[in-house]
């Protein structure tokens, strides 16, 4: 007699788990474009950490989000403790991306292709636990401010840079190894930090260099177990750039009062606070009055790694997506040999590789930057809100696509999708909004005489070998030329610089197959994905973003 459980629970038609896969050796989109932008010497070492990101990491990342942070303001006795307690997975994830220099590698070793392997690190690392890349990329970024200040880099850079995750709640010179926040955002000022009204007040000297009290209030204060944070406060000569650490120089904890963790849509893994400053001790780093320009150098590695962070969660959806479709059958057939989800993955697929080939563009122009290359360091810098408003702000929809491949599989929490498109919206905020992106870009090709020169070169090279591109860039150029209402047409003129420059890259380095079907798709087709045009080699694109078990 058969038993009616066997009936009703027979589990039949469903995919494999995807885990335990090298997300570096099975990407062959990725492999690509590092060795495009000269990082090939570091293969082995992104294999490394693709196996970990696709497997261990992975495995740690839904355990990290399972339980949040928690805030411990206060011991038994009622003495200040301003401490976050969070999951040992987080942790150990956070161990294991400093162990293999996600934060680190291109101080440590600059050079050709340096930023580029360092980029492909968070890309992996952004699949696996996109939370923990808020103190990774602040950490890596916060190198350049503090060498505006030697003294201050003697004392942390060395545990900044160790390779050592070190978790204790202690002095800097009693740990191997540091983390940096940043506590830019108050209250009334949001983007325009200018209106920040924390108070610094010198103790004996003034200006770089210097120790100050600070007193105020920070609305986002990022990932506050980070052993220090570079801040903005209004000292005397107006808003200047702080090191404010967790100890006072004589072992003291610093009067950071933490008052309470943000109740956030996604990012559930990390924690951001919101804190007020009583008396605080900080130092001085850069000129006073100059803390903007000071900071402005991490605030561009930090949007550079909004780009990686959405590129990875493109990616990872992607995958999903594909993985889903290529084990699902419906009716009579296996989802991914039906042509209208063919259509759907195929453009899932370029825009993914538009994103990441564009992001390590910008990775490889601040490799030559650090070498000298003015052209490229003026690349960089209005490549960056280009590339941080267009793939941040496509990031959602592609995410909320991948979902729908999956049906409602994508929309319960044993599925990775929901807890990526919950971050999704988060790098289009963190770092300048959309619209701050665009007045960004308004604003290079305005006042930096090198902007526009460049990115008309950079153009220039797709458009030499693509008529439909060419097209498009002279009327861009002319668009370019009109300033009149530059700022209400902001969004449309920077998300035809985005195309065009994504388009650029396609054409001139990507199989002919991959450049046809962006140019047809993102020139031609519609406003969702899934409306490429007829007559493209919707199987190869497939098959080329496709991660193999």
């Amino acid at each position: 007699m058969r038993n009616a459980q066997d009936l009703t629970h027979a589990v039949t038609n469903q995919p494999p788990e995807f885990i335990d896969i090298n997300l570096f050796d099975g990407d062959s989109v990725l492999r690509h474009w590092v060795d495009s932008f000269g990082g090939d010497w570091g293969a082995e070492r992104l294999g490394t950490y693709g196996e970990l990101a696709g497997g261990r990491l992975m495995e740690l990342g839904f355990q990290a989000n399972a339980q949040r942070p928690v805030l411990r303001s206060h011991d038994r006795f009622g003495h200040r403790m301003d401490q976050v307690e969070f999951h040992p997975a987080y942790h150990e994830i956070m161990a294991t991306a400093i162990a293999h220099g996600v934060p680190s590698l291109p101080w440590n070793e600059p050079g050709e292709g340096a930023q580029v392997v360092r980029a492909a690190l968070m890309y992996l690392h952004g699949q696996a636990e996109a939370a923990t890349c808020c103190p990774l990329t602040m950490t890596y970024a916060s190198v350049p401010a503090l060498r505006n200040q030697p003294e201050v880099a003697e004392q942390w850079l060395p545990k900044i840079l160790s390779g050592e995750y070190d978790s204790r709640f202690l002095p800097i010179a009693e740990k191997s190894g540091a983390t940096i926040g940043m506590g830019m955002t108050e209250k009334q000022g949001g983007s325009d930090v200018r209106s920040n009204a924390t108070a610094a007040t010198a103790i004996g000297g003034e200006g770089a260099g210097e120790a100050y009290t600070l007193v105020g209030h920070k609305w986002f204060f990022s990932a506050p177990m980070c052993d220090a944070f570079l801040v903005l406060a209004q000292a005397e000569r107006g808003l200047s750039c702080f090191l404010v650490p967790r100890f006072r120089p004589d072992g003291s904890q610093n009067a950071i009062r933490i008052q309470r963790l943000k109740d956030k849509l996604g990012d559930h893994a990390n924690a951001s606070s919101e804190v007020e400053f009583y008396d605080a001790w900080g130092v001085m780093v850069g000129p006073e009055g100059r803390g903007v320009p000071t900071i402005i150098e991490m605030v561009m590695h930090t949007r550079l790694d909004c780009m990686i962070g959405s590129s990875a969660l493109m990616r990872q959806a992607l995958s999903q997506a594909i993985h889903h479709a290529s084990h699902r059958e419906a009716f009579g057939r296996t989802i991914v040999d039906q042509p209208l989800m063919q259509n759907v993955l195929a453009d899932l697929a370029l825009e993914s590789e538009a994103a990441i080939a564009m992001t390590l563009r910008l990775a490889s122009a601040l490799d030559a930057a650090g070498q000298g290359d003015e052209e490229e360091a003026a690349l960089a810098r209005i490549m960056t809100a280009i590339g941080k408003y267009w793939i941040c702000k496509r990031t959602p929809m592609m995410v909320n696509e991948a979902q729908e491949c999956l049906g409602g599989a994508g929309y319960v929490e044993e599925s990775i999708l929901p807890r990526l498109y919950r971050q999704a919206p988060l790098n289009s905020i963190w770092e300048g909004s959309g619209n701050i992106q665009c007045l960004d870009v308004l604003r290079a090709l305005a006042r930096e005489a090198g902007a526009l020169p460049a990115i008309t070169r950079e153009l220039g090279i797709g458009a030499a070998e693509s008529p439909a591109l060419a097209e498009r860039v002279e009327a861009l150029g002319e668009a370019l030329k009109d300033t009149q209402g530059a700022e209400l047409r902001a969004r449309s003129l920077v998300e035809e610089l985005a195309v065009c420059l994504q388009a650029s890259l396609l054409v001139r380095s990507a199989p002919q197959f991959v450049a046809d079907a962006f140019l047809a798709g993102r020139f031609e087709s519609g406003r969702v994905f899934g409306t490429l045009p007829t007559g493209l080699n919707f199987e190869a694109i497939i098959d080329r973003a496709r991660v193999p078990l």
